[in-house]
């Protein structure tokens, strides 16, 4: 169905400018991995779209439980679809909050805004450490949210996601860094080549 090929494309695009942004330091990114709560909570294992987990590097594992593999997801992401938006939106923020996860965000890529309400697509909570709940965080005026665990702003755009940085910098993929990288390897050597005409110089002969 297009809702599935739209949730896949935006969970790959997502993975792939975290694994940038994250690439020199540790950190393990998991799609649709099983967290179990540590062994003396009870409730009901969960897998978030996309997990972030700072601090530890990505293991051949099955499944993670808090506490004992290690700690909780640091931030989670879920995309919100027809079968799964109002549990996303209602029962996910408390059972991540138990869970200890830090923030959590939902966002909706579907044409017209499923939680029809609110008419929101994006959709974020931070866990409050004493009250051990999630409170709901407020867009600034533009609509972006602040993830302090990314140290990025999260940008509504149609059926993506994006990150900007502080400075409204998008964050790149790895594949589009190195287009932007060759990009302007190519502008200066062809600037040095105009440079080198401008002296009587032919660079295709040097």
């Amino acid at each position: 169905m297009p809702e599935s090929i739209v949730h896949a494309q935006l969970v790959r695009y997502l993975v792939a400018v975290l694994q940038w942004l994250f690439r020199d330091a540790l950190c393990a990114i998991c799609e649709n991995f099983a967290f179990f709560p540590p062994p003396e909570q009870l409730g009901p294992s969960v897998a978030p779209d996309i997990a972030v987990i700072k601090g530890v590097a990505s293991r051949p594992l099955t499944s993670w439980r808090v506490q004992t593999t290690g700690p909780a997801p640091h931030v989670v992401f879920e995309i919100l679809s027809a079968e799964t938006w109002k549990k996303d939106l209602a029962e996910k923020p408390d059972l991540y909050a138990r869970l200890g996860v830090h923030e959590y965000f939902a966002y909706d890529p579907t044409p017209s805004p499923l939680a029809s309400a609110t008419r929101k697509r994006l959709f974020g909570w931070r866990r409050d450490p004493l009250l051990e709940r999630m409170a709901a965080l407020v867009p600034n005026d533009d609509g972006f949210l602040w993830s302090e665990e990314l140290a990025s702003f999260l940008v509504p755009d149609e059926q993506l996601l994006r990150l900007f940085d502080r400075h409204r910098q998008r964050r790149l993929t790895e594949a589009e860094a190195q287009a932007i990288a060759r990009q302007a390897a190519e502008r200066r050597a062809e600037a040095l080549a105009e440079k080198l005409r401008s002296l009587g110089v032919n660079p295709d002969q040097l």
